[in-house]
């Protein structure tokens, strides 16, 4: 098969493009701007494209489908002589679904949680050498590839989101993989600048759980009072399984949750990440492995990139990063680090820089997001909020949405970096929550604070 990818060097686009490749496709591409990582695993696989930009000549009549990027605008030149060809034009969800039409395919969902739960089931069959197709939204450790996609696996396993499909398809991306198996974690009103009322967005939610497959399957956190009233209501005869985070204790800084065979430690912590935990199982039992099995397997789970991901740690201080962004992921992790060190200082420290957290009208359910830190820094860039076309916010609007005492908020790098660099960290915990970099922190050097 021969394909054509316009915007190849997107996160998941470039992930899919060497699935296909190491399938035996026969894969081309081309993109505007392509950055690292992506740059050297399409370079290494020999598709990186030659130049960047979009050149129609790479669109010809012999490609049998060309599959389009969110990264590429409705005008694209490619796109265009893609369709005065007559080519079939892909989403990347559409393609995923066609790859996946003849296996059992198990979609995760949900506002937060989704890479975390994925990963986590994904460690699970790794332990237990069950062989399955995936595609994950994060690197993973022991993992080249972020999709894997082959002809005899029977499972696909899939991290749905609910952002946009392409620049010509406007529907969520989970939309179209009709599971088999479901999961969902939960709802927290997200990507405000295509849902720009809490309705519409729980609306996706809905529809996503009408597109499960006859007699197909919905795991859902019943702790959410949303999803609780979306399984209750839909008219789609599917079977229902609800979950909740299971009981679990701390001590001596380790988290003990309650099995079946007996109390066991686990190397994460929180409970949000204990609910992800209690969802999982649910889905592994679906997939064929038993309680015991999975147990025995999530014992040795560390965590999935960027989500509460130890950085640094020495006898008196530790660093976390998280890539949590959105108010409830920035409540359940501050929270989560101060139960389990209940006994050390924490300081958490929260990027604005998303569309929605950097939106003067969304700012206010960050109130107490923040409570349980110790100390509170809130960072973020004013040119960033120019490049997204949204309206100016000021610093007091900052204080004032987030009603945490004493927050320190910072719209300069050099002096958030400085801040940072300059904080007593004996007998405390960083955490650092960010789905960007602040501005170009240096996280080698942030490394070595722990030791000062």
């Amino acid at each position: 098969m021969k394909l054509h990818f316009i915007a190849i060097g997107g996160s998941a686009m470039h992930a899919l493009a060497i699935a296909l490749k190491d399938k035996g496709y026969e894969i081309s591409g081309s993109d505007d701007a392509i950055f690292e990582p992506s740059r050297s695993k399409l370079k290494e696989k020999g598709i990186l494209p030659g130049e960047q930009g979009w050149f129609p000549s790479k669109v010809s009549s012999d490609l049998d489908a060309v599959i389009l990027g969110m990264h590429a605008k409705e005008d694209n030149p490619e796109l265009k002589k893609a369709k005065e060809l007559g080519l079939q034009i892909f989403s990347y969800p559409e393609f995923l679904f066609e790859q996946s039409k003849d296996k059992t395919r198990v979609v995760i969902g949900g506002s937060h949680g989704k890479t975390s739960i994925t990963s986590m089931i994904l460690h699970v069959m790794h332990y237990h050498d069950k062989a399955v197709d995936y595609m994950v939204g994060a690197a993973l450790d022991g993992y080249e590839n972020s999709v894997h996609l082959t002809e005899d696996n029977d499972f696909i396993l899939i991290e749905g989101d609910e952002y946009l499909s392409s620049p010509i398809d406007r529907r969520p991306k989970f939309h179209l993989y009709k599971p088999n198996i479901a999961l969902l974690s939960g709802i927290a009103w997200d990507h405000i600048n295509v849902f720009p009322d809490y309705k519409g967005y729980v609306e996706q939610f809905e529809v996503f759980v009408d597109s499960i497959v006859n007699g197909g399957i919905l795991v859902y956190n019943e702790e959410d009072l949303e999803l609780r009233r979306i399984a209750e209501e839909t008219k789609n005869p599917i079977r229902k399984h609800p979950y909740q985070a299971p009981e679990y204790s701390i001590e001596n800084k380790k988290t003990i949750v309650t099995t079946p065979e007996g109390e066991m430690p686990l190397e994460i912590f929180g409970k949000h990440n204990l609910s992800n935990l209690a969802g999982a199982k649910w889905i592994c039992q679906h997939m064929g492995i038993d309680e015991a099995e999975f147990y025995e397997a999530i014992a040795t789970f560390r965590g999935a990139s960027k989500r509460l991901e130890k950085i640094a740690e020495s006898d008196s201080a530790i660093i976390f990063k998280d890539f949590a962004h959105s108010p409830s992921k920035v409540r359940a992790t501050t929270t989560a680090v101060k139960e389990q060190f209940s006994s050390r200082k924490v300081v958490a420290c929260l990027e604005l820089h998303t569309y929605s957290s950097l939106n003067a009208d969304f700012l206010k359910h960050y109130d107490g997001s923040l409570d349980a830190a110790d100390e509170a820094f809130v960072f973020y860039s004013p040119e960033a909020v120019k490049l997204k076309k949204l309206d100016s916010i000021s610093e007091e609007q900052i204080s004032s949405a987030f009603r945490k005492p004493h927050l320190k908020v910072f719209t300069n790098p050099a002096q958030l970096h400085s801040a940072l660099k300059n904080l007593e960290l004996r007998n405390s915990v960083l955490l650092l929550m960010s789905s960007g970099n602040y501005c170009g922190l240096d996280f080698d050097e942030v490394r070595t604070w722990v030791n000062k």
